[in-house]
């Protein structure tokens, strides 16, 4: 983009995620905070309707809405050809495999958790399974007492990770309780030893920074569906 800046628009931009993202634009000088969407009434927030006309002029837009209202966002941003970072999470199969046509008119990258570290920690799980074919696996999940979705789509990015080279059954608990921001753990347990592949998310200012990395490198590639896997370079672990 070399020296202009990278304008942005934010979808669901009251939301605790979507805030913290307008907070880490106003820091960084790359970036240019280009508007706000969200159904709450606030200072300089627009309306979903507007989101064609803001779309039009930006250079990007970030989602973290829920699904059905994503899902049109998306579709906007592939009529009008620009990218879009989606971090909403709780996306159905029929649903995926809608953002996944949208894709072939523009760059769409989806996460389920915008943490660089985590999505690292997809890929070692991954290994791990594949390695160790004879332990037992679980998957334990912690998040705020607001969170709808459970288990957390980070949860189930590690499942179907793992279930990519194990054909192990693999439980899941789900807690809901207080403010935790995200906490994963995956247990691999053995006869006489277990790993435990933990990550604590400890300030939703990894999730904004994330976000805002996924969205400079987005705008670098071709229509597609990106993820961490493809902007980190992970796809090769073995």
């Amino acid at each position: 983009m070399n020296d202009k800046k990278i304008s942005i628009i934010i979808c669901g931009a009251k939301g605790r995620v979507g805030a913290k993202i307008i907070e880490q634009i106003a820091k960084t000088p790359e970036f240019n905070f280009f508007g706000a969407i969200d159904i709450i009434n606030g200072e300089n927030i627009s309306k979903p309707g507007e989101f064609p006309d803001l779309i039009a002029k930006a250079d990007i837009a970030i989602d973290f809405t829920s699904p059905d209202v994503s899902l049109g966002f998306a579709e906007i941003c592939s009529k009008a050809h620009k990218p879009i970072v989606i971090g909403t999470t709780g996306f159905k199969k029929e649903q995926l495999d809608k953002l996944k046509t949208y894709a072939k008119e523009t760059a769409i990258f989806l996460s389920p958790n915008m943490s660089p570290a985590v999505n690292l920690t997809f890929a070692i799980s991954k290994l791990i399974a594949k390695k160790l074919k004879d332990f037992d696996i679980s998957i334990l999940e912690a998040h705020h007492i607001m969170k709808k979705d459970a288990p957390s789509g980070t949860a189930l990015r590690y499942r179907d990770h793992i279930k990519e080279v194990s054909d192990k059954n693999i439980d899941m608990a789900s807690v809901r309780a207080g403010g935790i921001i995200g906490e994963h753990t995956v247990l691999f347990v053995g006869n006489n030893e277990r790993i435990e592949l933990t990550h604590r998310a400890q300030s939703r200012d990894i999730f904004a920074i994330g976000a805002l990395e996924a969205a400079k490198w987005t705008l670098t590639q071709k229509p597609g569906f990106y993820d961490f896997s493809d902007m980190l370079d992970l796809k090769d672990i073995k």
